[in-house]
């Protein structure tokens, strides 16, 4: 009988987060009995790995990044989060998991601390023996906070306290913790790099590149002002290319309709929602426009296509910034900074792309299987220093 594994996934603004869980679920439910707490709206089309357990929480949000908002209708902020710890609380005593998977907290979600450490607290004095508590990191954290210094020392002190290791999910040749986290005191929680987390794919010969542009902004809810200045940048360049948006499950439905509105006279652009495999759309596609989430950008690296992004960024958010710079070091991309991208400056640097060979970065893309086999690893290690 394989021991359970409760996995912690609050996906807040993007979809990102949910990719790389579900991706790491599939994995770990090679060893594990994997039920999966999820704690944001689950998009529609975005395809959930079979095999495991999932407890849909009443989905919390943010509107701007810092306020939590009910993404259910029917419940208040409130509400929800009462509804949440119930179902936390019950799906933690039921299960008596061996092992807590946390993700991204304690170095971000601090505002779902009232859930998470309750979380923590309860599985390391459950029936049975305290479970391994251990976090799910990505490669490279937001390191631009007003309070940066206190936000660190803090996921510091919490991940000494509480966590038995931090696994990141990045080539340590590429990215490293201590790059974008800085606490005063160093960590004493150990460490260990698993490599870049993507989805597995079915091997398939590459198809034929087409000659459109491809469009995209992860999940969506930030990507508006990007689609509207590619719209108004096409006729600019001095080879239009048709456009293939793909405008993602979470972008805001009056937006998505106002796109709509936009494109409706516009014969060589074509809108859908979202797609299973965008590794196999970049592939099919001449080139590609984006923002640089970690999947995103693992997605232009797997398909080799050339690609220029346009990072997100906002008050006290770079990381995205810091990973397309890294990329754009290594000629994988080409990267147009977001108070650059007037439409004017983007169809300059779309014609520029069209010449533009990107190498390939050489990154461990392993990463779920190598995270998987890790936490059976130190699974078997803590019941073998039991016995």
């Amino acid at each position: 009988m394989r021991p359970a594994l409760l996995f912690y996934c609050q996906h807040s603004l993007g979809i990102g987060h949910l990719t790389r869980s579900f991706a790491l679920a599939a994995a770990l439910r090679e060893h594990f009995h994997v039920v999966f707490l999820n704690g944001g709206r689950l998009p529609d089309g975005v395809p959930v790995p079979e095999g495991i357990e999932r407890i849909d929480l009443p989905p919390l949000g943010m509107d701007d990044g810092h306020t939590v908002i009910s993404r259910d209708g029917a419940l208040d902020v409130a509400a929800a989060q009462a509804a949440r710890r119930t179902l936390i609380d019950e799906a933690l005593r039921r299960t008596r998991p061996a092992v807590v998977l946390v993700e991204l907290f304690p170095f971000g979600r601090k505002k779902f601390a009232g859930e998470i450490l309750p979380l923590l607290r309860q599985a390391r004095r459950q029936p049975g023996g305290p479970a391994q508590v251990v976090c799910s990191l990505r490669d490279i954290l937001v390191d631009a906070r007003r309070d940066q210094q206190h936000h660190d020392d803090r996921a510091r002190w919490l991940a000494d306290r509480y966590f038995d290791a931090v696994l990141v999910h990045a080539d340590p040749a590429f990215a490293r913790l201590e790059e974008s986290f800085h606490p005063s005191k160093p960590m004493r929680t150990p460490v260990h790099y698993t490599g870049y987390v993507v989805p597995r794919r079915p091997r398939e010969a590459a198809p034929a590149r087409g000659r459109h542009l491809l469009v995209s902004a992860g999940g969506g809810i930030v990507g508006d002002l990007l689609y509207r200045t590619v719209l108004q940048a096409r006729p600019l360049m001095r080879q239009p290319l048709p456009l293939r948006i793909v405008a993602g499950p979470f972008l805001p439905e009056p937006q998505w309709r106002s796109l709509v509105d936009a494109a409706r006279d516009e014969p060589d652009v074509q809108l859908v929602r979202h797609v299973p495999d965008m590794v196999a759309e970049m592939r099919r596609a001449r080139a590609s426009l984006s923002q640089c989430g970690y999947n995103s950008a693992l997605d232009i690296v797997g398909a080799g296509v050339p690609a220029l992004v346009v990072p997100y960024e906002a008050p006290g958010e770079n990381e995205q910034r810091c990973r397309a710079e890294a990329l754009g070091r290594l000629h994988a991309l080409q990267v147009l900074p977001a108070a650059l991208c007037t439409p004017a400056r983007l169809a300059v640097a779309l014609d520029d792309l069209l010449e533009f060979a990107p190498r390939a970065a050489a990154l461990d893309l392993a990463g779920a299987t190598g995270s998987a086999a890790l936490l059976a690893r130190l699974h078997a290690r803590r019941c073998a220093v039991a016995a």
